[in-house]
């Protein structure tokens, strides 16, 4: 294509603190700074619609009848009585494309405008619903036996994935943040998929905003080795781990060290009954986000159902090395033995946190490579791909959109 195409993109988070968020601000950004025809729809305090050049922003507020699902995430059923109005606008920007970020309502309501309006739609994969649903499931059937937990989860599990599958086979083109999710989402809608994997801020989040030595072990002055965790605190993420984290390590002897977790969520107060030795900040941003990052010694993160893992490249680019699971998109991210460890199990886990602690060549030279790695992330390079994914879109030849709505 010789001119950029005109997009318009429906995202279900943009002002809050999350991986769907982050992404959709850098996207919205990545446009404006190439003066890219854009229209961003999403939520926001109160609606309005404004224009700048070739950038369109429609915030629409969100009714009294929006449900929380989470502490930072919200669906209102009752979104489509901005349709007529959303809809005049996305007619007079005459998209080419429009790209939603997943089933919520702001994504729902995109894809009902492009069937409307025969308008080609991209959907991104950016959040595993369906394990979200199966694990919480799970804990709130907590006092079932375990074997009806169990069924009762996995029967969520397919349930739901099914649901968002159908929702992704409406796209013309899928994107998704791993290979794993590329070939999900590609069997499982018969439609072609592509890599959108995310960038980080190195200027931001360097180990220059560090205030401690990383020597370890450290002076009184310079305080204990701190694991640090940066997330929900919800049962999805596996926190509870980390107590588990904890008695393994005090079992192997250790005293000397502390956990750093700055995030809310439901799980925060069983954490803090759990945990001996932990900080909970809460949540933080900007500076002092990246000033807690910086000062962590070690960065551990449980979590089986995360689809990329934007904390891993923060930790990284604030020369920080990563403990992850083998489940999800982090493990995509560490390179094993070089910016972090990759473990096989929760034993393992344990184990690779003693090795950091244990020792500081070690964690040095994996704190260089982990500042070298994330180096190389661009958020202009992820978003030229997305870009060279909405050319293939819009070459695409067929129905705008293969079911009825």
């Amino acid at each position: 294509m010789t001119q950029p195409p005109r997009v318009a993109f429906f995202t279900d988070s943009f002002h809050e603190v999350n991986g769907v968020a982050l992404t959709s601000r850098q996207l919205d950004a990545f446009a404006r700074r190439r003066h890219y025809p854009f229209l961003s729809v999403h939520a926001g305090a109160a609606t309005s619609l404004a224009r700048d050049g070739n950038y369109r922003q429609y915030e629409l507020k969100r009714g009294p009848a929006a449900i929380s699902l989470d502490r930072d995430l919200f669906l209102d059923p009752f979104l489509a009585r901005y349709r007529a109005a959303v809809a005049q606008s996305v007619k007079e920007f005459q998209p080419d494309l429009i790209h939603v970020t997943g089933p919520g309502d702001f994504g729902i309501l995109g894809l009902l405008l492009a069937h409307s309006l025969r308008v080609p739609l991209v959907a991104s994969w950016h959040t595993n619903l369906h394990e979200f649903a199966a694990r919480r499931l799970e804990k709130l059937l907590g006092f079932f036996p375990e074997a009806m937990r169990k069924a009762s989860s996995a029967f969520a599990d397919r349930g739901s994935l099914n649901a968002v599958l159908w929702f992704y086979r409406q796209a013309r083109v899928c994107l998704a943040p791993n290979q794993e999710l590329i070939d999900l989402v590609s069997e499982g809608t018969g439609r072609p998929t592509f890599l959108m994997q995310r960038g980080v801020n190195t200027e931001l989040f360097s180990p220059e905003n560090r205030t401690r030595s990383a020597d370890f072990p450290p002076s009184r002055r310079e305080g204990p080795f701190t694991l640090g965790f940066v997330g929900r605190l919800q049962a999805e993420k596996n926190v509870r781990f980390l107590a588990e984290l904890e008695r393994a390590l005090l079992g192997a002897g250790k005293r000397d060290f502390r956990f750093l977790i700055v995030g809310g969520g439901g799980e925060k107060q069983w954490l803090q009954e759990n945990l001996k030795q932990a900080d909970f900040p809460g949540v933080l941003q900007g500076e002092d986000l990246a000033r807690a990052y910086a000062n962590m010694d070690a960065f551990v993160f449980p979590s089986f159902t995360d689809t990329f893992g934007n904390v891993i490249l923060e930790a990284m680019a604030s020369g920080v090395p990563s403990v992850v699971t083998t489940g999800g998109g982090p493990k995509f991210l560490v390179k094993s033995g070089v910016t972090g460890f990759v473990a096989s199990s929760e034993e393992s886990f344990s184990d690779c946190v003693l090795r950091l602690m244990d020792d500081p060549d070690l964690r040095e030279r994996m704190s260089l490579s982990a500042r070298q790695n994330a180096l190389s992330l661009s958020w202009d390079e992820t978003f030229e791909r997305v870009y060279e994914a909405y050319a293939v879109c819009i070459a695409e030849r067929g129905e705008i959109l293969p079911q009825a709505c």
